[in-house]
């Protein structure tokens, strides 16, 4: 996985799409996004972002927090990429679940670069990824 970007809007996606050129890039969504802006506004950031962008080599996560149901939507959305930070059995069955779905849990990324506010998005991106920041 590359240095992941913390992405609030679609803006912030096409921005972080941009800095990573022909790179690759994963976008995290803001922690527990799927609870308060759900799977459907992070699909329609995927898509027009890789719509805007198609041969970006991007991952898109989407922050379920610890919410299992979260988990559920996402995947029957049809997401692959999933942050969940439950633990245990319920843990356990979403991933067996997920790879079934030909989908991955992973835990919320120890560092990212957070796009809330940034000036110069397109820049602190190229930075974060080229480790320039």
């Amino acid at each position: 996985m590359t240095r992941p970007i913390l992405v609030h809007s679609l803006d912030d996606a096409l921005a972080a799409l941009e800095a990573a050129g022909d790179g690759a890039v994963t976008l995290a969504s803001a922690p527990g996004a799927a609870g308060f802006a759900g799977v459907s506004w992070w699909c329609a950031v995927k898509f027009r972002a890789t719509e805007r962008f198609p041969r970006a080599e991007a991952t898109f996560m989407l922050d379920c927090g610890d919410a299992p149901g979260h988990v559920l939507g996402a995947l029957r959305g049809g997401l692959t990429d999933l942050i969940f930070t439950g633990t245990g059995p319920e843990r356990s069955a979403l991933e067996a679940m997920a790879g079934l779905m030909r989908a991955r849990l992973h835990d919320r990324p120890a560092e990212s670069l957070d796009l809330r506010g940034v000036r110069d998005p397109v820049s602190a991106c190229r930075d974060w990824l080229y480790g320039r920041g």
